[in-house]
């Protein structure tokens, strides 16, 4: 750490979505100093020509080729996967200061045979991968001072993960009765969305997409079995919506003992009575994603359905922020013993 008692930092792929938000929220962090923003193409370009939120006189975007690297405490990598691991091999062991908070999903998958199974990359860092640790805050605690690489999670899994974890733990809900659907804003796609995406209406419809083998599915599986010991069954299907920003989960459940709404309401709500940035709703709320856009804030509501023992959990997330900058920030906040909520009021 600088002796201003701020840390340096560099943020590589700094003009995507991820990347613009991430610059935003640490261009108003009273204990970062950026020292590069990296990029492959227009360099040499001010940030501010991407986003005109960002008003800090910033560096102009460099290649990862103009890093000095023994200058650094932290790098952030907001990169297609595949890209982040190249990057984090050749730095981990020279530079034994510095730290790294990647936003693909280079590190997510423990597994690195599974990781080419998914992602269809071959892993050139699978040593590095028991050195990391993936982390949603709210569920690893200080967990993540242990680590130098700390993987950022997928947006539906975090805004699935956060719910469900505790009641599958308390043993609340049935684990093998479990239906979600998420529908987000077409930013979670990147700025490539009309290369992955080219269904009619693009812009003004509703899509639902992989139904069977959608990647972030892996990740829900993988981490639900490692924080509460049980493999559940369930089914998932991911929407496009046409608006930019922002996640809307339903989580369709079945409650064991005859547990009511309220009592599962009350159980979260006690769980994360102290999380900064979990809101657990009055029973039965209306809930979609406008209060939670520009914002690392998690919002839930439990509501009853005319069925017995059958729920509806609802959670709402901004995708760019609780879903990627924001919660790589809260990770960085708790990694260097910052308030939690710095750069993130």
């Amino acid at each position: 750490m600088s002796k201003s008692d701020k840390i340096n930092v560099a943020v590589i792929g700094a003009t995507g979505y991820t990347g613009l938000d991430l610059i935003f929220l640490l261009s108003k962090h009273k204990k970062i100093n950026i020292k590069y923003l990296c990029a492959t193409k227009n360099l040499g370009k001010k940030i501010s020509f991407f986003d005109k939120r960002i008003k800090k006189k910033l560096p102009y975007l460099t290649s990862i080729n103009k890093i000095n690297w023994s200058n650094l405490d932290l790098v952030i990598l907001s990169l297609p996967n595949g890209q982040a691991q190249k990057i984090i091999k050749k730095t981990y062991h020279r530079y034994k200061n510095l730290r790294f908070i990647d936003l693909s999903a280079d590190f997510r998958i423990s597994n690195a045979k599974f990781y080419k199974k998914i992602y269809n990359i071959k892993h050139k860092a699978e040593p590095l991968i028991k050195k990391s640790l993936y982390s949603i805050p709210e569920l690893n605690g200080k967990e993540i001072q242990k680590y130098r690489i700390i993987s950022n999670p997928g947006c539906y899994p975090t805004s699935i993960q956060i719910p469900l974890v505790p009641l599958i733990n308390k043993n609340l809900i049935n684990p093998n009765e479990i239906i979600i659907d998420s529908k987000s804003g077409y930013s979670g796609a990147g700025k490539n969305l009309e290369k992955k995406f080219n269904h009619k209406n693009l812009y003004s419809s509703i899509f639902a997409y992989s139904t069977k083998n959608h990647r972030h599915i892996f990740e829900i599986d993988q981490q639900i079995l490692k924080l509460t010991k049980r493999n559940i069954n369930f089914s998932f299907n991911p929407y496009l919506l046409p608006t930019f920003r922002g996640i809307l989960t339903t989580i369709y459940i079945s409650a064991k003992k005859n547990k009511s709404a309220k009592e599962i309401r009350d159980y979260l709500h006690n769980y994360y009575k102290k999380s900064k940035f979990i809101k657990i709703l009055k029973l039965n709320s209306p809930l979609g994603s406008g209060n939670v856009l520009n914002t690392n804030n998690c919002e839930i509501s439990i509501c009853e359905t005319r069925r017995k023992n059958k729920y509806i959990i609802f959670s709402a997330i901004d995708n760019l922020v609780k879903g990627a900058s924001g919660q790589a920030i809260q990770n960085m906040n708790i990694l260097y013993n910052f308030p939690e909520k710095q750069g993130l009021e």
